[in-house]
């Protein structure tokens, strides 16, 4: 017991310690639970041969990572995407293993191993691409979607690949009967039973019983999804008690990956594919919260052992040739990706996301990697240099997108920036951005008849405006042209409804000089962009979750008792007090000291509130009287 709480505690420790700093620092967790198994093991020492057996636990994060993923795909989206899905998507994998496949082949590699390094350096790095192009917002981009279509592409390929590998096994010939059966557990615990022999349901059968088998498995999987997944979780849901949706959760994912290696099959095929099916049930979010904290420690154990299990006297005593190796595999990689993004048609800065996001080794390669080891199909020096490889090149991403904002700073892309439309019209109100927030608007202002004058950098939005009946003009509104343009010289009243904070600030800066008479109403995304904008000279600010959240509290007011005058009295006068309150605040608001090292605002922020929690009671008091 000792043993096992001293190993917990050691590897707990490294993880908390080690992946928020990496989170903090910008490279993503899956490098941080690499750098904290290096830490633990060849730095410290801490860890020893016991991270073998732990990473043969800590595969199955793997079998719950495609599960989840099965969840997020519905077969109907999974066929809506297919375009990109096979065509960029598997040309990458495809390309890329040749490519790669043929630079081990004429470094004298067996085929075999030659095809299984080559599948395994075609993938990239799921966790932290997507994390990077969130972070950056540029997931909406044309090639952020690309990027995404080809990672998509990746997880399901992994599926294929994991049942394909043992087929190149050339060190365990005991992986593949003399029938034709094909066993992915073999007998190293994983599976058996207590006699230590792997139990099988197609042991001894013809290669047509295998086959019927192996369908009937998987077709059980599926009409079990289809049609007992409503009455097993009406019966879990009758004991009210929460622990049993875990433990149904768990149930479905490990039983699932137990049938699948009892006729032959990969787990993760099992699980991926129960995931598709459930994908469009009601119990799909359920499924989602309760398996995610068990897949992502999962996951994180397993690499903790990866990095742990890294050979650095390895690394140190071949040096240049491995980091060459990172290298090549960088290049080869983003030239293939460059070529196939021109081919898809994107370009400029696009095309530069595209080839540089997707151009390192992945986190399944680690996977595919220890795997091709078990199975026998590489040597252990090769899985090993491998691992290296895969590690160094995760660890150059950054530099990827570091050079990529270097390239897309000189780089215009023309796709982005179509030329701007001819503004042929004017009215009393111009409408500067047109979301969710500035549609409604324009839509009254519309309906009530007068005239509006609607700008937008996005060509999609103004496409999509046209397609419903609205007119809007492509253009950057904080262009002083466009403005003059759209008749800013004669407008009533402008409302600015963009994103960019920065870029609302300027735009009322700018009008407000421009035309001091000019009404400008301004959305806000908090209060500190009201203060902004309230010093650019904004006439009236509206908070964009502030009445919807006012009117939210209206509602648990009357739920709580409250009568529907006394709830409607009590959003009045929290309305009317907020809104002298933030005239107050802004004007002790300072941009250079943040908001809670500001002793003015902090001390007349709190006055205020106990002059509405006052205002409130009073009214409730003269109403008791009344």
């Amino acid at each position: 017991m000792e043993g096992f709480l001293y190993q917990a505690s050691v590897y707990l420790a490294a993880a908390v310690i080690a992946v928020p700093l990496a989170a903090r620092l910008g490279f993503g967790s899956v490098l941080g639970y690499l750098a904290a198994g290096i830490i633990i093991g060849p730095v410290l020492g801490l860890v020893g041969s016991e991270t073998q057996d732990l990473q043969h636990f800590a595969e199955f994060g793997v079998v719950m990572m495609l599960f989840l993923i099965g969840l997020e795909l519905e077969p109907r989206a999974l066929w809506d995407m297919r375009h990109k899905l096979v065509g960029l998507g598997g040309l990458q994998i495809a390309l890329c293993t040749l490519a790669i496949m043929g630079i081990a082949l004429a470094y004298d590699q067996p085929f075999s191993v030659s095809l299984a390094i080559g599948l395994t350096l075609s993938l990239s790095s799921t966790a932290i691409v997507l994390q990077t192009l969130s972070e950056k917002g540029l997931m909406q981009t044309g090639g952020g979607r690309s990027i995404f279509s080809v990672l998509l592409t990746q997880d399901i390929a992994v599926i294929p690949i994991l049942a394909f590998l043992p087929l190149l096994a050339v060190g365990i010939p005991a992986q593949i009967a003399e029938d034709g059966s094909i066993s992915l557990g073999g007998d190293d615990g994983h599976g058996g039973h207590g006699d230590g022999h792997a139990m099988s349901l197609v042991e001894g059968l013809p290669g047509w019983g295998v086959t019927l088998v192996t369908i009937g498995a998987v077709l059980a999987v599926i009409l079990a999804g289809v049609f007992l997944t409503r009455p097993v979780f009406r019966f879990i849901h009758a004991s009210r008690l929460r622990e049993m949706y875990t433990a149904l959760a768990l149930l479905i994912v490990v039983g699932i990956s137990f049938l699948m290696t009892l006729v032959g099959l990969s787990p993760a095929l099992g699980a991926f594919i129960a995931g598709v099916v459930l994908a469009s049930s009601e119990f799909r979010h359920e499924l989602e919260t309760d398996l995610e904290p068990f897949k992502g420690l999962l996951l994180g154990l397993f690499f903790i052992t990866v990095g742990a299990g890294i050979n650095f006297p390895l690394l140190f005593g071949n040096m240049p040739a491995i980091v060459s190796m990172a290298l090549l595999l960088a290049i080869v990689k983003g030239l293939i990706l460059w070529g196939l993004g021109r081919v898809f048609g994107l370009s400029g800065k696009n095309l530069w996301l595209f080839a540089l996001g997707l151009a390192q080794a992945g986190e399944f390669g680690f996977v595919l990697t220890a795997f091709s080891e078990q199975q026998g199909v590489m040597p252990i020096d090769v899985a090993e240099t491998l691992l290296l490889v895969i590690a160094l090149s995760m660890l150059i991403t950054p530099l990827l997108f570091i050079l990529y904002d270097v390239i897309s700073r000189r780089t215009e892309t023309t796709e982005e920036r179509p030329d701007d439309d001819e503004i042929d019209d004017e009215g009393p109100v111009i409408i500067a951005g047109i979301g969710r927030f500035g549609q409604i608007v324009n839509r009254l202002v519309q309906a009530n008849g007068f005239n509006t004058v609607v700008l937008d950098h996005n060509m999609e939005t103004i496409a999509v405006m046209r397609r419903f009946g609205f007119k809007g003009f492509l253009g950057d509104p904080t262009r002083p042209d466009i403005l003059r343009a759209a008749g800013i010289a004669n407008a009533r009243v402008l409302v600015v409804a963009l994103d960019d904070k920065d870029a609302s600030a300027r735009l009322v800066a700018y009008a407000r000089k421009l035309r001091p008479d000019l009404h400008i109403v301004a959305r806000a995304y908090d209060r500190t962009q009201v203060y902004r904008l309230y010093q650019a000279g904004a006439d009236d600010i509206v908070r964009e979750m502030f009445d919807s959240s006012l009117r939210a509290g209206r509602y648990v007011l009357e739920n709580l008792g409250l009568s529907e005058y006394e709830a409607h009295e009590a959003e009045r006068i929290f309305y009317e007090h907020d809104r002298v309150s933030v005239r107050e605040l802004a004007e002790l608001w300072d941009p250079g000291i943040p908001t809670s090292q500001n002793a003015a605002y902090v001390a007349r922020s709190r006055q205020l509130q106990k002059d509405l929690e006052t205002a409130i009671l009073s009214q409730a008091t003269e109403k008791k009287r009344a």
